[in-house]
């Protein structure tokens, strides 16, 4: 059996100021975030979360009308017992604005609106592969380096793969600083197109054919213009994944107990471990269990076929066909569980009940933060 992750005890840890809540898209890593951060102001911390949820669950979530990419102070009152000790702030990474921000930031004003007019850079800042994750660990290190709140909560990228997180930062770098874009960029390089000559001509004449003529004049601009802020770029993006390996950051892993995010989950967790990066444990969401373990699934049917043939008590009937489906449910979820612990011995493990409805309040929240600390009683049908 797994060992259980204490959720509270990584709270209350004044040693962990950044918790990160990776996994595959459609696993609850939105709620998570929110939940683990409302849980932290409500034990002391000042806690601010990070969304990159498109869907804007978050902010309705918290009871707000919008959320956008300055911080903002969450309402929380601490239900029965009051207000609450710490503090929570809540914002959804803009990931175009941020990289503004960081060309004003490291570019003088010239040269910044050569970069932010430039329609090579107006495409790459807001939809080419990789920026959002990136931006969203440029924001992460903005927090941290503000020193504001003692405790960073990071939803990542709802991305297909829970490793482009940790892989999608590089790419970018590597595109940015790469063959292609710098043989592209040539010929606006003084003296480059005197000393290759006619034959470089000829090749970029065929590139120009390929890609577009003004995409290619839009490149080389967005490259000459932006080669004084990439050096700050690309240290940045190392500082930060550096911050991701250091004592106080913490991975929490999300999965719901299906094969394929439970082997995504698996992907990541040797990952972490191959980077040399503090694993917290896994976050089992939506997992079933039945309130009466000891009636078997086949007695279960069995009985609701006798009452069905007699014709008597169709709504008890009902009931234990249902009772017959969630012990199956709990038999498969319980043998992905074991699969993943078995291959990941050591880590610890919480699981979230499923719920009803979807969570889409504070008291939700709150709901849910419970579960995360084993402090909630067993979940409804």
């Amino acid at each position: 059996m797994s060992p259980a992750l204490d959720v509270d005890a990584l709270l209350d840890d004044r040693g962990t100021r950044i918790i990160v809540c990776c996994g595959s898209g459609g696993v609850g890593k939105t709620t998570t975030a929110a939940a683990l951060a409302l849980r932290a102001a409500e034990r002391g911390r000042h806690a601010v979360v990070i969304t990159v949820d498109p869907a804007r669950r978050l902010a309705q979530s918290l009871g707000l009308t919008e959320l956008d990419n300055t911080p903002r102070r969450v309402p929380v009152d601490g239900g029965a017992a009051g207000d609450p000790p710490g503090s929570l702030h809540a914002m959804m990474l803009d990931m175009k604005r941020t990289f503004d921000e960081i060309v004003k930031a490291h570019a003088d004003p010239e040269r910044a609106a050569q970069i932010l007019e430039n329609p090579f850079y107006q495409s790459l800042s807001s939809s080419f592969s990789g920026t959002q994750e990136y931006m969203a660990m440029e924001k992460l290190g903005q927090l941290r380096r503000s020193d504001a709140w003692d405790l960073i909560v990071v939803d990542t990228p709802p991305s297909r793969s829970a490793l482009d997180f940790l892989d999608a930062p590089k790419r970018l770098g590597r595109f940015l600083d790469g063959r292609l874009i710098r043989f592209l960029s040539t010929p606006s390089k003084t003296g480059a197109f005197r000393l290759l000559g006619a034959g470089f001509g000829l090749v970029t004449g065929v590139v120009a054919k390929v890609v577009g003529a003004q995409l290619l004049k839009d490149v080389q601009s967005f490259v000459t213009a932006f080669d004084a802020v990439f050096g700050g770029f690309q240290e940045r993006a190392d500082q930060t994944y550096r911050l991701l390996q250091a004592p106080g950051t913490a991975f929490v892993v999300v999965a719901v107990p299906e094969g394929d995010a439970l082997r995504e989950a698996s992907y990541f967790v040797e990952r972490l471990d191959a980077e040399r990066m503090p694993l917290a444990g896994l976050v089992l969401n939506r997992t079933h269990r039945a309130l009466a373990p000891r009636l078997s699934a086949a007695r279960g049917t069995a009985a609701a076929e006798a009452l069905e043939e007699s014709g008597d008590h169709p709504l008890a009937a009902s009931v234990l066909r249902l009772h017959a489906e969630r012990v199956q449910t709990q038999a498969r979820e319980l043998r992905l569980r074991e699969r993943f612990t078995t291959a990941h011995p050591g880590i610890g493990v919480v699981e979230v009940p499923a719920r009803p409805e979807d969570v889409h309040d504070i008291d939700g929240l709150r709901g849910i933060g419970r579960s995360l600390a084993r402090t909630e009683p067993a979940d409804p049908l």
